[in-house]
């Protein structure tokens, strides 16, 4: 059975085989553990059971992306089993491949990709032009955590070793803010 976690929004996101959760928390890094034990029981399921772990990587919430890499990491080692990234862009372009995907990043641009354009970022107005490369644009609504499982397992396949590192499109707040640079 895959696993996959999704801390980039403000919600906690799982994924076990056909079965999905979403549960809305105050705070991620208080809840994701047991959150995912709870989710993992309601399934019907144990630890052993888990051969590998998916973990969203971004875009999204800088602390979240994070908080789920660190945990999706520390069960991947614990349980020794392999530990897969996949990103928002990926599980839009599984539903929806011919798309230009824009997610709104909540200051004021966009984080973009599509078949063609790597991630980056953009304003409204780039977007209005190039969106019409592609023959629809998507990402204003939330893509499907349970396509997950299929890119997982394509990636397991192809034995690609990716890295599980977070997908930081910009500099963080803090980053970009520091004083003195």
């Amino acid at each position: 059975m895959i696993l996959v976690i999704n801390t980039s929004g403000n919600a906690l996101e799982f994924v076990l085989d056909d079965k999905y959760k979403t549960v809305a928390v105050d705070k991620q890094s208080v809840a994701l553990p047991a959150e995912t034990e709870k989710f993992i029981t309601e399934c019907g399921a144990s630890w052993s059971d888990i051969s590998a772990i998916g973990v969203v990587t971004g875009p999204g919430s800088f602390t979240g992306i994070r908080l789920g890499i660190a945990y999706a990491k520390g069960l991947a080692i614990g349980l020794n089993i392999p530990i897969v990234p996949i990103n928002a862009f990926e599980l839009y372009m599984a539903a929806t491949p011919d798309a230009f995907v824009a997610i709104d990043s909540g200051r004021g641009d966009f984080f973009v990709a599509a078949n063609g354009l790597n991630p980056c970022i953009m304003t409204i107005d780039e977007i209005e032009t190039k969106q019409m490369e592609w023959p629809r644009t998507v990402g204003h609504k939330p893509f499907d955590l349970k396509l997950g499982i299929k890119i997982i397992q394509d990636k397991l396949r192809e034995c690609t070793n990716e890295p599980v590192v977070p997908m930081y499109l910009r500099p963080s707040y803090v980053e970009t803010n520091k004083k003195g640079k």
